[in-house]
């Protein structure tokens, strides 16, 4: 199975927004420097993220975007999905014309696996990604490492304010020390 840039990159802008969601709006450019991926291609995306009902824009000054229902109410497969992509490891698209127009011999095997892949992801919600060990750190270090000090010191106060669940002893000494501030 292969899930398509399309599939990666919306999940990790979505996780992106979750992360910050409590800071408020993110640009798509802050998005593209912190996690490398285009512009444009973004852009792309959040059209589509946005023609879902995921994502929602904020104009003006400190203007961006906004997850548009709660982290907890969206899952890994929603978005996949919102974004014209599908876990589907099958080669027929899950049509069943496999071998010149019918079903190859593995059919059913790789229809199931794919069912179970998407319940999988469809298990899975924002919120609680963003609840995975190493996420928040991990996040709070890459705007570091960017310059998204404005959202990094919000991030630091969330995570101080015990919005995330944080192993601090995963954090180096400069992260502990802007939690305290």
């Amino acid at each position: 199975m292969r899930l398509s840039t399309k599939g990666r990159y919306s999940v990790t802008a979505m996780l992106d927004l979750a992360i910050h969601d409590k800071a408020g709006p993110v640009t798509l450019a802050d998005i593209s420097q912190c996690q490398g991926i285009s512009l444009s291609y973004l852009e792309q995306l959040f059209a589509r993220l946005r023609k879902s009902g995921l994502v929602k824009g904020v104009r003006g000054p400190g203007g961006g975007y906004r997850l548009a229902k709660p982290a907890a109410e969206i899952s890994i497969a929603e978005i996949i999905c919102s974004v014209d992509e599908n876990v589907d490891v099958t080669r027929c698209k899950g049509e069943g014309n496999c071998q010149d127009g019918a079903k190859c011999l593995t059919h059913e095997l790789w229809s199931n696996l794919s069912n179970r892949l998407h319940d999988f992801l469809s298990g899975i919600t924002l919120a609680q990604f963003v609840e995975r060990p190493g996420i928040p750190e991990l996040s709070l270090q890459r705007d570091k490492m960017i310059g998204r000090f404005i959202l990094a010191k919000k991030q630091a106060a969330a995570i101080n304010q015990g919005v995330f669940k944080v192993d601090k002893t995963m954090l180096n000494a400069a992260d502990k020390e802007s939690l305290v501030r």
